[in-house]
């Protein structure tokens, strides 16, 4: 695996039909090493902080590999940082566990949550039915948490520690977010798993609902 870029976005209005919202969500490619902090990417805003950022999901890589896809079934090209990842990518496996652990030089980077796509990412494509395709896809891409800070560029290598006591996958975890049976023992196993605490809060919910 490698970087191919590293992406930051500013605040900027984006209109969709007789919508209008502030969001960071497009992303531009930046030159030379960028510094990652517990925090979140150095030069990155986060204008939703109560559904996005935070420690638990302070960095968002998505894969190259999974815009060569997009760019077939949308038949166009499109460019990295357009679904709002702070990392792109090459190489990223098609689905990790909660847990896994992603090593960049000196940064390491801890898989936490997968990316449920909103509203945002419709107006971001200008397509009100993208989020049903994205859904579909399913390849929503990874949160991360920062467990050591430092610096990162586009073209150096990425490699995988993986966790097999952590048996939560990030594709289950998409699954999740709309199933409406889960089954108690599956998300007891999620919780097990070092989840992102937005993921967490809705997984006590739903077990509440089933009567613990």
């Amino acid at each position: 695996m490698r970087v191919l870029s590293v992406n930051v976005g500013q605040a900027e209005s984006n209109t969709h039909g007789k919508r209008s919202l502030t969001t960071a969500i497009g992303k531009k490619s930046v030159t030379g090493p960028v510094m990652i902090r517990r925090s979140g990417v150095d030069g990155d805003t986060i204008c939703d902080s109560e559904h996005h950022g935070g420690p638990d999901q302070a960095v968002y890589a998505y894969s190259g590999d999974d815009y060569v896809w997009w760019s077939q079934q949308l038949d166009r090209d499109i460019e990295h940082g357009t679904f709002g990842e702070n990392l792109t990518i090459q190489g990223l496996p098609e689905d990790l566990n909660v847990g896994d652990r992603l090593l960049i030089g000196d940064v390491v980077l801890e898989v936490t949550a997968p990316r449920i796509p909103c509203d945002t990412l419709s107006a971001q494509m200008q397509d009100s039915r993208f989020g049903m395709a994205f859904r579909r896809a399913e390849r929503p891409g990874v949160y991360l948490r920062v467990l050591h800070e430092g610096c990162v560029a586009a073209g150096d290598s990425v490699a995988l520690l993986e966790i097999p006591q952590a048996d939560a996958s990030i594709n289950e975890l998409f699954r999740l977010a709309y199933d409406l049976q889960p089954k108690a023992a599956d998300l007891r196993r999620y919780l097990d798993a070092p989840i992102a605490e937005r993921v967490r809060k809705n997984i006590d919910g739903k077990l509440s609902a089933l009567g613990g």
